[in-house]
């Protein structure tokens, strides 16, 4: 009893500690205007190309480049449908075309580069109508130290890929990857449909990276366990009001989820160079959503579950 006690405290104060190490931002502030609550629970997840916090050699070595500032290579709403059901990973190619608050119409990357998360939670919500509950954010920083934490991530690619400017080549077939050649994988645009292949592979790896996180070979490894919990601690920034509770019922619901990519017009000429216009069965699809109803298979495009 006295052991059980013990152990019990332990996992309570761990679970304490690594909560106050989380890296918090103020990503969903009010608005005039925002979205009241909507069915289920939401998150914004954001994968940016900021190298803030690695050094001359680690860019080198990752083969990131040099550029400034920060931008947004992935944006994937999480629903989690109410009363239980399947989550849906949409990805939002960051090329569409959407209206950002207070700046005109704009590729949807752009609103991050202009105002941060809040400007990019807002187009989002304005674009979608849903309220986004929950905010995570990784950078190229500690990606790499996250996958290696846990052993590698296992994809299957069916093409061979060369993308010097990722630092990436891989042969076709199945391989382990370790956190360089990941970063390289879930950035490269090497493909005849650039980005919207890109995102295909984003919600492949994350799928992969959740399954092997979640594997009796991380979590009976206290090693590795510990590892990939320290290394998500220290790689995610999140909203102000998240906690580390929050991040594992995310990663209960990424187990299994359904995938897609916005549904969106053919690429357009405008102002930011081509550019994918929102259509009406973008409106549509998001339609399902904002009302907690299954989205219907003609709207779902790229769809399928983890491979």
């Amino acid at each position: 009893m006295i052991l059980l006690l013990v152990l019990v405290l332990v996992s309570v104060g761990l679970l304490f500690y690594y909560d106050t190490r989380l890296d918090r931002i103020d990503a969903l502030p009010a608005y005039a205007g925002r979205p009241s609550d909507t069915p289920g629970t939401n998150w914004l997840i954001v994968g940016t190309d900021s190298r803030s916090d690695l050094t001359e050699e680690q860019r080198r070595a990752l083969a990131t480049g040099d550029a400034d500032g920060s931008r947004t290579d992935t944006i994937m709403l999480v629903h989690n449908p109410p009363g239980g059901g399947k989550a849906i990973v949409v990805s939002i190619p960051r090329d569409l075309y959407v209206e950002v608050p207070g700046h005109g119409s704009l590729k949807i990357n752009a609103s991050f580069s202009i105002g941060g998360p809040a400007l990019l939670v807002q187009t989002v919500e304005n674009l979608t109508g849903i309220r986004i509950d929950h905010y995570a954010e990784i950078g190229f920083g500690g990606f790499d130290t996250l996958v290696d934490s846990v052993g590698g991530v296992d994809m299957c690619i069916d093409q061979p890929l060369n993308d010097p400017k990722a630092g990436l080549r891989l042969a076709k077939g199945c391989h382990r990857l370790d956190g360089r050649q990941a970063l390289g994988l879930v950035r490269t645009r090497a493909f005849p449909r650039a980005d919207l292949a890109r995102v295909v592979n984003q919600r492949k790896f994350l799928a992969a990276l959740v399954s092997r996180a979640t594997s009796p070979s991380v979590l009976l490894n206290p090693f590795r366990l510990f590892g990939f919990v320290g290394g998500a601690i220290d790689a995610l920034t999140v909203d102000e009001r998240d906690h580390i509770w929050n991040l594992a019922s995310l990663m209960f619901a990424l187990r299994d989820p359904i995938t897609t990519t916005t549904p969106a017009g053919e690429s357009t000429f405008t102002d930011e160079g081509l550019a994918l216009p929102v259509t009406e069965q973008t409106e549509e699809f998001f339609g399902y959503l904002r009302a907690g109803q299954p989205v219907p298979d003609e709207l779902l495009v790229d769809a399928g579950g983890p491979s």
